[in-house]
């Protein structure tokens, strides 16, 4: 896959148009246009501009497979939830997250107790 084919598909992947990234770029649309279409070079800079726009880094843009990515969406189990492996950090912030809305449901259920009872 080009690298033209690689940005087209991650902003289809964010849901992004090509008037936004024009945009966001600096260039018309027709311009924007021609870089998804491998028509024209891109500099190491644009790509640069361009991973900012997506929010990513430009190797993430470079080295992107749609392969993968579209494999794990398609590998499901039988409840039909994506089976997708987790990094450890990302592991953490779930599991830390998922304890604080635990603690704050406990908290809000204490206070409609409080105020059921007063009434």
């Amino acid at each position: 896959m080009m690298l033209g084919q690689k940005i087209k598909k991650l902003r289809e992947l964010k849901n992004l148009t090509q008037e936004h990234m024009a945009q966001q770029l600096g260039v018309t649309q027709s311009a924007y246009s021609k870089i998804e279409n491998n028509e024209v070079e891109i500099a190491y800079s644009k790509l640069e501009q361009i991973a900012k726009v997506l929010d990513l880094r430009p190797e993430d843009i470079t080295t992107f497979n749609e392969h993968l990515v579209f494999n794990v969406m398609h590998n499901k189990v039988g409840n039909g939830m994506v089976v997708n492996q987790a990094s450890p950090e990302e592991k953490k912030l779930y599991e830390d997250q998922i304890k604080l809305l635990k603690e704050e449901v406990a908290h809000l259920r204490e206070v409609l107790n409080k105020v059921l009872k007063g009434k």
